[in-house]
């Protein structure tokens, strides 16, 4: 293995960089956009140059080639990208110096912190929605796009997690069985406790939840529907924590990580013409994106920012106590006032 290997003898530098991103902990989503542009810079180089021995100037005239192909934002990002690496490599010394120092400083591009995002109207996220027709790709959908939680977070609820007055399900699952849930039917908590190697409710985690406190959101009639839809087909699990959404392909039954929701929602947004190869935060619908979306029409028509901050779990604690002490009156009229409808 290369890690074996002392730093100096590497014969692979971008395939030593991208294995210990992954003894760092770095998702496969990380490590793949890191080697993407990491080879293409070596196959940028000319003929008989290594990344070790390339100058400064290789290294502009790599970031050059990039204008006008990609956004500007992406040119910062891939110049981002060479930065650390070599800033790495020569922290190991593997290199003698980083190149990419005096280009960063000269740069006139930067990452765009907050991209202006495609607009997406209610009823083009309607017609979105009714053309996913497998239950669980729906599911993941439509609860992305109701409560506004990150990915990680959606991957990470358990079925304790979730409360729904519908008899045939409690019936059938150990639903909602979270204390802070017990008067507050037709709702899911989303935990600050799960953290990346972590265990939580018996299992590792693989994503981290980014939240500093908990967070209960109203669960709607339409996502009630959707969900039992789901599980109506939902695959038996061996795990301990009995997680609200997992595989029906390949893992069958295991929970789904980030990147496989990420794959299926970038699978239907290429569909609609949502999504392209370089496209970035701008244009591509991701499940992030669902974030964006449910802050921006949710703001919108309730004109309550308090509420909308306090589901999307980034307020401070004095505003939580806030709206979890009036959770009923606040949150869930509010929000049931308001949330737009998504299903046809």
């Amino acid at each position: 293995m290369s890690s074996a290997r002392a730093p100096t003898d590497v014969d692979d530098p971008v395939g030593y960089f991208i294995e210990d991103l992954t003894y760092h902990g770095k998702t496969e989503r990380t490590r793949d956009s890191y080697e993407r542009v990491l080879r293409r810079f070596e196959a940028f180089l000319d003929e008989g140059t290594t990344p070790g021995a390339a100058t400064h100037r290789d290294c502009m005239a790599f970031v050059h080639s990039l204008r006008g192909e990609v956004a500007d934002s992406t040119v910062a990002t891939y110049a981002a990208y060479l930065h650390r690496f070599y800033g790495y490599m020569t922290e190991v010394g593997a290199f003698e110096g980083n190149p990419m120092t005096l280009v960063m400083e000269e740069m006139d591009e930067t990452v765009d912190k907050d991209p202006a995002r495609r607009d997406i109207s209610i009823p083009a996220m309607r017609s979105f929605v009714a053309g996913i027709r497998h239950p669980l790709h729906r599911a993941l959908v439509v609860t992305l796009l109701k409560t506004g939680m990150r990915v990680g977070e959606l991957c990470n609820l358990d079925l304790r997690d979730l409360a729904v007055s519908d008899e045939e399900l409690t019936e059938a699952f150990d639903l909602g069985s979270r204390p802070v849930l017990a008067d507050r039917p037709n709702s899911l908590y989303v935990t600050p406790d799960a953290t990346v190697g972590g265990e939580l409710n018996g299992e590792v985690r693989t994503a981290s939840n980014k939240r500093k406190r908990g967070t209960v959101i109203p669960v709607d009639d339409e996502l009630a529907q959707t969900l039992k839809r789901w599980f109506a087909i939902r695959p038996d699990t061996t795990s301990p924590a009995d997680p609200l959404f997992v595989g029906t392909a390949e893992g069958w039954g295991d929970r789904l990580d980030p990147e496989a929701v990420r794959h299926i929602v970038e699978r239907y947004a290429r569909e609609e013409g949502w999504y392209r190869d370089g496209g970035g935060a701008a244009e591509n619908v991701t499940p992030h994106y669902f974030r964006h979306f449910f802050t921006t029409h949710l703001r919108d028509r309730t004109g309550d920012r308090g509420v909308v901050k306090y589901l999307r779990g980034d307020v401070a604690d004095d505003v939580i106590d806030t709206y979890t002490h009036n959770w009923g009156d606040q949150v869930r009229e509010t929000y049931e006032a308001n949330v737009y409808r998504l299903l046809a």
